[in-house]
């Protein structure tokens, strides 16, 4: 496989997340056991996505306060948690997406996210040789994108991306899919990135059990197919990444790796004494790398 198959598949998955979709704002009781809200419940909404063909999910929407800005989209990690980021909405509309629709108002749905909280997204991925799983998750980000951009005060044509973990490793494949109006992205401790040098290590071992009878040749094509490493030459945008020195579950060198790999404008901030997880020190990165380059 080569850089062609990569834009392929990029492309497809742009042309999914293009289809007619129907969005439905949601009020969300501030005072719900399943949710802290932050902010104002005024302003900041749940949005319900429904694509043609593809299952309901939640994004939540975060628009800055009375004032025209960029969007920045942040992606959750492996079990789907919802954040919310006041600290940026000073700054930026922030949109956080769902993909799959794992995470309600009310909490968890536990009809698509297991009781074991481990979602089956990466296993159906490599079972499908990623015409299903992530391929669905990243076709559901486009829809919520799109969505986005159309609301009042949002810059129409910019957009970045953060997230950690898995959302970290989504943030720079949305960078690969929106690369035409990603001013920057933001990648802590990035899943998805370099396969053969994680080695099957920590979160790259997950689901292993559901896809171990898979056609070996579709999970080698997923595999090429999902990993960040494979998408740099799609990625102009200033590029920050960050990982942590006690990170079990993402290996830091393949961090390192992918850092070594892009040119242009980037920064890279080991913090060693960090496990793996979403953390204060990369919101205050984030901040500041958006505020020059969003």
């Amino acid at each position: 496989m080569d850089s062609k198959e990569i834009d392929l598949w990029v492309a497809r998955i742009r042309e999914a997340g293009s289809r007619e979709f129907r969005a439905t704002e949601e009020y969300m009781d501030p005072f719900e056991p399943a949710m802290f809200n932050f902010q104002s419940v005024v302003a900041n909404r749940f949005v319900r996505i429904e694509g043609e063909g593809f299952a309901p999910f939640y994004c939540y929407f975060q628009p800055c306060f009375d004032k025209e800005a960029p969007l920045i989209v942040h992606t959750p990690g492996y079990y789907g948690e919802m954040c919310m980021h006041p600290e940026l909405a000073q700054y930026f509309h922030v949109l956080h997406i769902n993909p799959l629709g794992y995470t309600t108002p009310k909490g968890k749905d536990h009809a698509r996210l297991p009781e074991d909280m481990v979602p089956g997204v990466f296993a159906e991925t490599m079972n499908s040789g990623a015409e299903k799983g992530y391929f669905e998750w990243l076709a559901d980000c486009v829809m919520a994108v799109r969505w986005a951009l159309k609301q009042p005060k949002v810059y129409p044509d910019r957009v970045s991306f953060f997230g950690t973990s898995q959302g970290g490793g989504a943030s720079l494949l949305l960078s690969s899919i929106f690369n035409d109006i990603t001013r920057a992205v933001a990648s802590n401790e990035p899943f998805l990135t370099n396969f053969e040098l994680a080695a099957g290590r920590g979160a790259y071992d997950i689901g292993r059990e559901q896809y171990k009878n898979a056609d070996m040749e579709k999970v080698e094509r997923a595999k090429y197919l999902l990993d960040t490493t494979h998408h740099v030459h799609r990625i102009s945008c200033p590029v920050l990444l960050a990982s942590g020195g006690k990170d079990d579950t993402c290996p830091p060198e393949t961090a390192a790796d992918l850092f070594s790999r892009f040119s242009g404008t980037k920064s890279y901030t080991h913090f060693e004494h960090l496990g793996h997880g979403y953390n204060r020190e990369f919101l205050q990165l984030v901040k500041a790398w958006f505020l020059i380059y969003a």
